[in-house]
């Protein structure tokens, strides 16, 4: 039976008292003597004078320490972390490189930039960008079409190609070089005509005018750069049939020429240069300015498709480097780091040309291509359809 309370006791509280050194007599000096002595026996972990050993320290925890042991990570592991840290650090060194360009990189004139139209943002919502390659040649050139009267001259746009990309689809319109348009002040012209009256600027204007749409950004291909910067991708690999190009005269007139078999082959800077610009080809007759565009866009396609190979990604730093001094543009460094992205996620796009319905003689005695604006309507509304 359990003892009853005293009541005269009353209420207490336990309370943890502190480690003390235990005394048979507090009261006693050499008692304590003696006990501290056995502690530092203790702690050296020797024996007092009567032969037993001291007590053990005791130590106080709130709980046991328990030691973790990590099982060692497999080779593999470490192996393909350091392969993704040096990525990284790859694509870094790229993405400097690349913003630097941009910035040192020669853009379009200011003019240019008022004549455009402020639209999406690529990757994520679609923007319409004007492509033009200007026939201007290195000095020496030969070839009928340049500014040869004088150097660095007024020059037509070669190369006259939309692209639409962004929101989920990429599209490519290519325009005729021969395309008859009305330019105002100088009546019926070839649309490569705007470049050589009034720039980018005029070019952009005749363009959105003709075709009834608005144009977000443009980009001036550099042809002397060109090839500096399909170089950079260590070349690029095309595939169609026999082609035999001499343009200028051919090389052993001073001019360029491009031979190729029927199949695939890897072009350099130079070879990819001179096949963008060949109409005639010796090989087949049956080349026209058409056919010429589109092997410009299928030499874009091939350039993109080398830019995600493995051998691009080796290459990414010269590509990030010569890619912004090629390309003249009203675009920032992240806006076309935007677009290069999202022609890179949404594919290089369905090949389409402006095709054209007629032909006509102009008052100089050239001969031009027409479009009814029916077959223009269509070709314009499947390119924004995407």
């Amino acid at each position: 039976m359990a003892e009853a309370p005293d009541p005269g006791r009353g209420k207490y509280k336990r309370r943890r008292g502190k480690w003390r050194l235990r005394s048979s007599s507090p009261q006693d000096p050499q008692a304590a003597l003696d006990e501290l002595r056995r502690a530092r026996l203790a702690i050296a972990g020797g024996e007092d004078e009567s032969g037993e050993a001291p007590p053990q320290r005791r130590t106080w925890r709130p709980w046991p320490r328990r030691r973790r042991v990590r099982p060692p990570r497999p080779r593999w592991l470490r192996v393909l972390r350091w392969v993704a840290t040096l990525a990284f650090a790859w694509v870094g060194v790229s993405i400097v490189l690349f913003v630097i360009s941009s910035f040192v990189a020669t853009g379009v004139p200011s003019a240019a930039v008022a004549a455009l139209t402020p639209g999406g943002t690529p990757p994520f919502s679609a923007t319409t960008i004007l492509v033009l390659g200007s026939d201007g040649r290195p000095p020496g050139s030969k070839e009928p079409g340049a500014s040869s009267d004088t150097e660095g001259g007024p020059t037509r746009s070669d190369t006259m190609m939309l692209i639409r990309t962004g929101g989920g689809s990429t599209t490519k319109l290519s325009i005729p070089r021969d395309t008859i348009v009305d330019l105002p002040g100088y009546g019926l012209q070839k649309i490569n005509a705007a470049y050589y009256y009034g720039g980018a600027a005029f070019a952009i204007k005749t363009v959105a005018s003709f075709l009834a749409i608005k144009i977000n950004h443009v980009i001036v291909i550099n042809f002397t750069n060109f090839p500096n910067l399909v170089n950079a991708m260590g070349g690029i690999t095309w595939s169609g049939g026999c082609v035999d190009s001499q343009i200028s005269g051919g090389r052993a007139d001073g001019g360029y020429s491009l031979v190729l078999k029927r199949g695939s082959h890897h072009l350099n800077g130079e070879q990819a240069l001179v096949l963008a610009r060949t109409r005639e080809n010796l090989c087949d007759p049956g080349w026209t300015d058409l056919t010429r565009e589109l092997n410009q866009q299928a030499l874009l396609a091939d350039m993109k498709s080398q830019i995600v190979s493995p051998e691009g990604f080796i290459h990414l730093p010269w590509i990030a480097w010569n890619a912004p001094q090629t390309l003249e543009t009203d675009m920032g460094a992240p806006t076309l780091a935007g677009v290069i992205a999202s022609l890179g996620m949404f594919g290089s796009g369905k090949t389409q040309i402006l095709a054209p319905t007629g032909s006509e003689t102009l008052a100089d005695g050239e001969d031009g291509l027409t479009i009814t604006d029916a077959a223009k309507q269509g070709d314009v509304a499947r390119f924004l359809a995407g």
